[in-house]
C-alpha cells in the first residue's frame, strides 16, 4: 500500500482494537483505537504507520478487497 491507501474497519462487536505500528528497524505500537459495534475506523497509511493491526471481530475493506477477522 502506498501513503494514498487507507483501509475501513467495521467493529461486528464490542471492544475491537485496532492499533498502528511504526516503520523503521524497531516496530512499535504508536496509536491505538477500542471500536465498539458498528463502529467504523478509516485508517491510512503515512511515513509512520506501516501496519495496521486489528484484535476483534471486525470486517476490513481495502481497495485490494474485503476480508473478515476470524472468532
Amino acid at each position: 500500500m502506498s501513503s494514498d491507501d487507507f483501509c475501513v474497519i467495521k467493529a461486528e462487536e464490542d471492544g475491537v482494537h485496532v492499533i498502528g505500528l511504526t516503520r523503521g528497524t524497531d516496530t512499535r505500537f504508536h496509536h491505538s483505537e477500542k471500536l465498539d459495534r458498528g463502529e467504523v475506523m478509516i485508517a491510512q497509511f503515512t511515513e509512520h504507520t506501516s501496519a495496521v493491526k486489528v484484535r476483534g471481530k471486525a470486517v476490513i475493506q481495502t481497495s485490494h478487497g474485503e476480508l473478515r477477522t476470524e472468532e
